[in-house]
């Protein structure tokens, strides 16, 4: 089995207990540096599937590595390569798909509750309502042919799956260590962050082991769920070159 790229571009922004559970099913992946290389793969048929990891970049910069990773994602698109955002990675996913990533209202940083649709729910085996970890300023429009699969309070598009490629505009892969970590160096920035869907340092480590064991679930599963796609067959639509799982 190819193993599974997973794009990292933060040293606070890890992929945490992605890889925990990657190693406990035995899978084989690939960490990639787009950010410090200054490069990315473009060529997703080298990947059984491809996870895109937050940055403290914006989707819409002018970066060349940036540029790549769009490139991988829409290879992968028309190769239906699953694909697994996180938050700047699922920009890059709305933004290979051809939908808008903007600037939000307003900062969305701390713990927050989202609510699953019933599609994802069904999809994802997920319950109705969940706690998640979020750190943006931008957010995505849903996809041409996208289905929601997670909206919150502040942040209508928190989640959308098209096939195989799913995105959510939050991070399911965090520590507790990695959280003290991002709230250690981005401490600054907390404090200068404002907005009703801000918190401070304080209230974000708050009761942190018990939203970290809550959300822990939330990840297993969804990660069970996204990797069960990965060994699909995939059939070419004759005269189209089109692929469908």
């Amino acid at each position: 089995m190819r193993p599974i790229a997973i794009l990292q571009h933060e040293t606070t922004q890890g992929p945490g207990v992605l890889r925990d559970h990657l190693e406990d099913k035995g899978i084989a992946y690939q960490l990639i540096y787009p950010a410090d290389e200054g490069t990315a793969p473009v060529d997703a048929s080298d990947f059984s599937g491809i996870v895109v990891l937050g940055s403290d970049h914006s989707v819409n910069e002018s970066q060349s590595w940036i540029a790549d990773e769009l490139c991988l994602l829409q290879d992968a698109i028309r190769r239906d390569v699953p694909v697994l955002g996180h938050c700047f990675g699922a920009q890059m996913l709305a933004r290979a798909m051809g939908a808008r990533v903007r600037r939000h209202v307003c900062p969305n940083i701390g713990w927050s509750q989202i609510w699953v649709t019933p599609r994802a729910q069904q999809l994802m085996g997920l319950p109705r309502q969940a706690t998640i970890f979020n750190w943006h300023y931008d957010s995505f429009d849903i996809p041409a042919g996208a289905t929601r699969t997670m909206y919150g309070s502040h942040c209508l598009n928190k989640g959308f799956c098209r096939g195989r490629q799913w995105a959510f505009q939050g991070h399911l892969e965090v520590t507790a260590e990695s959280v003290r970590n991002w709230c250690a160096s981005g401490r600054a920035e907390l404090c200068r962050a404002d907005g009703p869907a801000v918190q401070s340092e304080a209230q974000i480590l708050k009761e942190l082991h018990a939203h970290i064991d809550a959300l822990r679930i939330v990840a297993d599963q969804t990660y069970g769920a996204w990797i069960g796609q990965l060994d699909r067959p995939l059939r070419v639509a004759s005269g189209t070159g089109s692929r469908y799982a």
